[in-house]
């Protein structure tokens, strides 16, 4: 990009290198989730460690879905505004993840897919941070012609959801051992960092719904939610042999995604519809004129 980034009116433009770095950081989540789907029990061989039991990798991928559909628009939209509030979901959970592998070094793989794990994760959090501070100026904050106007009590509803989930996150990553011993399926302080760092991504983006009502600036991460909700719920489905049944956190984590999609799922037809109408409402103001 040129200094005239830096100089140029607000015009909500995604810059080229913004791009750039979405479409080469696709690549390795489609070949991450798949490995992680179609691969669980090979782990220690084709992936960074040997992950068990296999939910944990299923959880990590879920996570890698809704990535792979939010790069692809940050590689192809129109206008900032509509990816930025993804951003800092993503150098916090890939931070969280760099911090784990260096506390935990001893537990991966001497693979391929360990250094490339070790230098994506090394580079991802500091590359996305930078992109994101220099695009802030491209955020018009005001509408698209034809939006809509995200309820205030769905937001504060949605953001409450969100915060639970960066606690639990937060909870899970700093007291491992902790987690260990309640989770709704076996853990070990690795995996249980990993799961904290993904239980982030929810909570820090539903954290901009207090102050940002578009649903143009929230459409793309909740269709990238609901893919990962949708790949986390049929996981628990295929792997529901390892939920521990007599810890009380697994029926609460199988109903609390129920309840998400749910919640996830009725907000964005809701709002869908209404932006339906605003955009036809609008082409018929147009066609008068």
């Amino acid at each position: 990009m040129s200094g005239r980034d830096f100089l140029r009116p607000t015009s909500d433009r995604v810059f080229a290198t913004t791009r750039w770095v979405a479409v080469v950081i696709i690549p390795f989540l489609v070949i991450a989730a798949f490995l992680l789907y179609v691969f669980p029990t090979r782990t220690g061989e084709l992936f960074a460690w040997p992950i068990d039991p296999p939910l944990t990798a299923y959880l990590l991928a879920s996570a890698y879905v809704g990535g792979v559909w939010f790069f692809l628009r940050v590689a192809t939209t129109r206008r900032w505004h509509r990816v930025s509030r993804g951003f800092p979901a993503v150098v916090v959970f890939a931070g969280l993840l760099l911090i784990a592998t260096l506390l935990h070094l001893d537990r991966f793989s001497q693979n391929l897919s360990f250094y490339t794990w070790l230098v994506l994760y090394a580079t991802t959090p500091v590359i996305v941070a930078v992109l994101a501070v220099v695009q802030r100026r491209e955020d018009p904050h005001v509408p698209e012609p034809a939006d809509v106007t995200i309820p205030r009590a769905a937001r504060i509803a949605l953001a409450v959801i969100g915060a639970g989930a960066l606690c639990v996150g937060l909870f899970a990553f700093i007291a491992p051992a902790a987690a260990v011993e309640v989770w709704a399926w076996q853990l070990t302080p690795l995996t249980a960092r990993v799961t904290g760092a993904v239980l982030t991504l929810t909570g820090v983006v539903n954290a901009a719904m207090l102050w940002d009502s578009r649903w143009s600036a929230f459409r793309v991460l909740f269709q990238a939610q609901l893919l990962s909700l949708v790949a986390i719920g049929l996981s628990l489905i295929v792997r529901r042999e390892d939920l521990l049944s007599e810890r009380p956190a697994a029926p609460l984590f199988v109903a609390l995604i129920v309840c998400a999609l749910l919640a996830y799922g009725g907000l964005t037809a809701w709002c869908q519809v209404r932006l339906r109408r605003a955009r036809a409402a609008r082409t018929r103001v147009g066609a008068v004129a």
